[in-house]
């Protein structure tokens, strides 16, 4: 059977990094780029999640996921994208972060690389999703389409994203409060067309919602189990809580 996500596992090692720049890319999303020591850092796919540490009183540090959203070893820089949203400890010290500020970050352990043997791609996807998809269109290169659905509060929060890929964007606006309502994204890719060829579908949002999603593509679409990738990168009403792998 053909082999079509392949494991690759690193040495993890946590390396603390120093804020270089701050970007509000848009109203609901902050842009920081962290520089540092990056020997030894690796990250073969667009949907790698490290672990960043929050200092905030406790015996231990509150740890969140995020993903390498840009980086370069040779420069030593690391981009991080931080969706604004409702507070916890990430959101809250990337609200108040300030140029010189640190921050420790560990991993990735591994990555999951989907091999490169596709017409097309389906991208759907929340605000905590984008700067996965983003880094996964923008390392498209030319000859692969990319469908992407993308939810966000408000008309302002649209990104633009360079590719060599055709790529063709669908941005489902909603209010926050309704991100774990899978209706209206439901609704939009209800109204696409795939494109013709062999195709392969990720998924990332709340973990309900993914599930719908997953479930449309899957039963109603017909789509190939072994061609969609669907993870919970949130779960509603759980603080720190994630389903990565909801199959």
């Amino acid at each position: 059977m053909e082999d079509i996500i392949i494991r690759k596992r690193h040495e993890p090692r946590r390396r603390t990094l120093t804020v270089a720049e701050i970007i509000r890319l848009t109203p609901a999303m902050l842009r920081i780029e962290l520089q540092g020591d990056m020997e030894g850092f690796a990250s073969l796919a667009p949907d790698d999640h490290i672990k960043l540490f929050f200092e905030t009183g406790g015996e231990k540090p509150e740890m969140r996921d995020y993903t390498p959203r840009a980086f370069d070893v040779a420069a030593g820089t690391l981009t991080l994208d931080f969706a604004v949203h409702e507070a916890g400890p990430a959101t809250d010290w990337a609200i108040r972060a300030t140029v010189g500020n640190t921050l420790t970050v560990g991993g990735p352990r591994g990555s999951a690389v989907i091999a490169p043997a596709f017409d097309w791609w389906l991208l759907i996807g929340d605000e905590t999703a984008l700067p996965a998809i983003g880094r996964r269109i923008e390392e498209t290169g030319a000859g692969t389409t990319i469908v992407m659905v993308g939810a966000i509060p408000s008309d302002e929060d649209r990104q633009h994203f360079e590719t060599a890929a055709d790529l063709t964007s669908h941005w489902v606006v909603r209010p926050e409060a309704e991100a774990a309502d899978p209706a209206p994204v439901l609704e939009a890719l209800k109204s696409l067309d795939l494109p013709e060829g062999r195709g392969f579908v990720w998924i990332a949002a709340e973990a309900g919602v993914a599930r719908a999603l997953r479930a449309h593509i899957r039963d109603e679409r017909g789509h190939p189990p072994e061609l969609v990738k669907a993870a919970g990168y949130w779960v509603r009403g759980k603080a720190d809580s994630s389903d990565k792998s909801l199959d």
